[in-house]
């Protein structure tokens, strides 16, 4: 079971919007203490938010999804909805390619519900590592707002480490944080590891602190593609009894000029529920 907060960023919504559709009753909590009133999730309740999210990306109303989900349509017709929506929106202006983005991630999310494999998923202990990192706000979790933040603060980051002479250094550590704004941003951590004694100014060196024990998974491919890896392996952690703590960091083992042969390992900090 995951609390809201957990739930929202591995599903990549806002908790605000969760509450909404848990007052609509579109998505309830899986449970609801009744003492502290705090609402806990089910890793399977994934598969009705990516319907949910789909759905109201097609231009459907939130009372439209409801009975939609409600008369329990399949993901063949689901998928037929959301390939004809992606072939309106390659077509449309430039300002909504950002959208058919999130749409498109949503179908691979639904379309490996249940064959995604989570074997590769690995439980080990993260070393302490040192790092040289900038760091920037985007406005949520999503990948629509986390890569245009994060790919500038790595260019921005190589730069000055190459003027500084600093050799020997990656593969690069990403890690995330609450803004603490209220509204789903999130503090983007571009890290990149580095030599002991390393000195840049204007960058941020510090010892990224260990964890004792994370799930592990990797992921092949852009991370604009990451939501089902991510998905796959909070399902693991949700049914074998973990909760998850914070964010997921990611290693970049392999970063061609191909963002398709891309190699991250997603890690997430994990204890005994």
């Amino acid at each position: 079971m995951f609390i809201i907060g957990d739930f929202a960023r591995h599903g990549r919504v806002s908790v605000r919007m969760l509450r909404h559709y848990d007052a609509i009753g579109l998505l309830r909590p899986a449970r609801v203490d009744p003492h502290t009133g705090y609402r806990y999730y089910a890793a399977d309740q994934l598969a009705r938010l990516n319907r949910v999210i789909a759905l109201k990306d097609l231009g459907f109303t939130l009372e439209q999804v409801g009975e939609m989900l409600d008369e329990r349509v399949d993901a063949d017709e689901l998928r037929g909805m959301l390939r004809l929506r992606q072939a309106e929106l390659e077509e449309a202006l430039e300002a909504a390619r950002s959208r058919l983005a999130q749409v498109g991630e949503r179908l691979r999310a639904i379309e490996t519900e249940g064959r995604m494999s989570t074997q590769d998923v690995v439980v080990k202990k993260i070393p302490a590592v040192r790092v040289a990192e900038l760091s920037a706000v985007a406005a949520s979790f999503g990948p629509q707002d986390i890569s245009p933040v994060i790919g500038p603060l790595y260019d921005e980051l190589c730069d000055r480490l190459a003027a500084a002479g600093v050799t020997g250094f990656g593969p690069g550590v990403a890690y995330y944080e609450d803004a603490g704004r209220g509204d789903g941003s999130v503090v983007v951590h571009a890290a990149m590891t580095v030599p002991e004694g390393t000195a840049v100014e204007g960058v941020d060196v510090r010892v990224l602190p260990g964890v004792e024990e994370a799930a592990t998974i990797v992921h092949r491919g852009s991370m604009d593609d990451v939501l089902p890896t991510a998905q796959a392996l909070a399902h693991w952690i949700g049914t074998n009894g973990y909760t998850t703590k914070g964010y997921a960091r990611e290693l970049y083992l392999e970063c061609p000029d191909d963002r398709s042969r891309w190699v991250t390992e997603l890690q997430e900090t994990i204890e005994r529920v």
